[in-house]
């Protein structure tokens, strides 16, 4: 059978027309596709760089979290920064020196020195001086020194006693500075000799040093504790 022609163009144009449409949709699911797609790649890149991040982070504040507990335990104490200054060849060289005390209240206590062209870096070094020299200090139950103690350093004398509860920290100058970051709540001391502060500073420390409990010195004379106290 022969079709009409006007049927046959109407069903050609119908025919175009279904395949534009077709293709038009098609390429929007495609673009839509491809945009979700990108999205999801995008979202996930971004959830690994959080992750990373917050890995990072986290080990971060551990090891920041363990730096500032070890850091917690010790304080630090200027006693005095001065300008000093170095003669060479092309004039004087300036620079300054911090005196620094570091301790942790519980028995352990050192002092420092520290030069550097600025005020930061010499306590830093200071710091870092006083706790190579650290000095374990015996405390008795009243936070006080089990006995007397004489400490020399240079031209500075220094006298510890050990008192009461109640007293207090009776020093003066760098002395008191390292008997409180010793952890000492109770003694007597006494400057005799030189008023300079790292001479006293460091004869505190020798007085610290020499100081012995009653065991052991009964340990090392050989006798009972009985006859130590009798």
């Amino acid at each position: 059978m022969l079709m009409q022609p006007g049927k046959r163009a109407f069903n050609s144009d119908t025919a175009i027309k279904m395949t534009e449409t077709t293709k038009k949709s098609n390429s929007k699911e495609s673009s839509k596709a491809s945009d979700a797609s990108s999205s999801s790649e995008g979202q996930q890149q971004e959830q690994q760089q959080q992750q990373r991040k917050g890995g990072r982070d986290r080990r971060g504040g551990r090891r920041g979290g363990r730096g500032q507990e070890r850091d917690s335990e010790w304080q630090e104490r200027v006693v005095q920064i001065r300008r000093v200054s170095k003669t060479v060849k092309g004039g004087k060289k300036m620079s300054f020196r911090a005196i620094v005390v570091v301790g942790n209240e519980k028995g352990q206590v050192g002092v420092g020195v520290g030069k550097a062209g600025d005020v930061i870096g010499a306590v830093r070094k200071g710091v870092a001086d006083g706790k190579k020299h650290l000095v374990k200090v015996p405390l008795t139950r009243n936070s006080s020194i089990p006995t007397l103690s004489n400490g020399r350093d240079g031209a500075a004398s220094v006298l510890i006693r050990p008192a009461a509860p109640g007293t207090g920290v009776i020093a003066g100058g760098s002395i008191r500075t390292v008997l409180e970051l010793a952890g000492i709540k109770n003694v007597l001391a006494k400057r005799l000799g030189s008023k300079t502060p790292l001479n006293n500073a460091r004869a505190a420390m020798v007085a610290l040093a020499s100081l012995r409990t009653h065991k052991q010195t009964a340990k090392e004379r050989g006798i009972s504790l009985e006859q130590i106290y009798s």
